[in-house]
């Protein structure tokens, strides 16, 4: 049976969580903006576009809107740059393992095509993923399944074959309603949280090419 597999980014791949949160912090510094205690744990896995006019409330203005979004994502590049970063436990064996097997697998995240780039340089992973769709390639962000079906049919795997590992509940929503099974790995959220996914991992450490198959199955 041909498989496929789409990864998150931010909380599968890598844990940047204290990066992003910081660049929001130094954003609204810079801005003079005022930033509710719980945002990123309400904005978490939802494009910048939604969190700004709507979590945060800063602008509804579309220019202003962008402006905030693109120097956001700056800073968030400028910290990852200075500070660096490593992916999380059993990301390297398993995109191996899928390799190995020849199981094309893709990366489907909200996350700007550039941030992607530059991680991708900074954990050595270039060239390793078969298709990178991003958050620049969609109109509609999670909980909505489009990135997932637009990485599913670059990976040409058919949405019911395809296993999505996600970590947030806005992406576990979105590739549930994409037809998809689901990954739920426990870095932002504990497993408790988790009981929409087909199964939840504390790492990718614990997922093998066999339960895959079994999943699909």
């Amino acid at each position: 049976m041909n498989i496929g597999v789409i990864f998150d980014w931010d909380g599968v791949i890598i844990d940047s969580s204290k990066q992003h949160e910081k660049s929001w912090e130094i954003l609204a510094k810079d801005e003079n903006l005022s930033l509710p205690n719980d945002h990123f744990i309400k904005g978490f896995g939802q494009k910048n576009e939604v969190i700004i006019p709507g979590l945060l409330k800063w602008s509804n203005d579309p220019i202003e809107i962008k402006r905030l979004s693109i120097r956001k994502e700056e800073l968030y590049r400028e910290i990852v740059k200075t500070d660096g970063l490593n992916p999380l436990p059993g990301v390297i064996e398993l995109l191996k393992n899928l390799q190995t097997a020849g199981i094309p697998f893709a990366v489907g995240s909200s996350t700007p095509f550039i941030n992607i780039e530059t991680i991708v340089s900074v954990i050595n992973l270039e060239n390793t993923f078969t298709e990178i769709v991003c958050g620049d390639d969609v109109s509609k962000g999670k909980p909505d399944p489009e990135v997932f079906l637009l990485a599913a049919k670059k990976i040409n795997i058919p949405p019911q074959n395809c296993i999505v590992f996600e970590d947030a509940h806005v992406g576990i929503d979105a590739a549930l309603s994409g037809g998809m099974k689901v990954i739920a790995v426990a870095t932002t959220h504990q497993p408790s949280e988790l009981t929409k996914a087909h199964k939840v991992v504390n790492t990718l450490e614990e997922v093998s090419i066999d339960q895959l198959y079994d999943l699909i199955n």
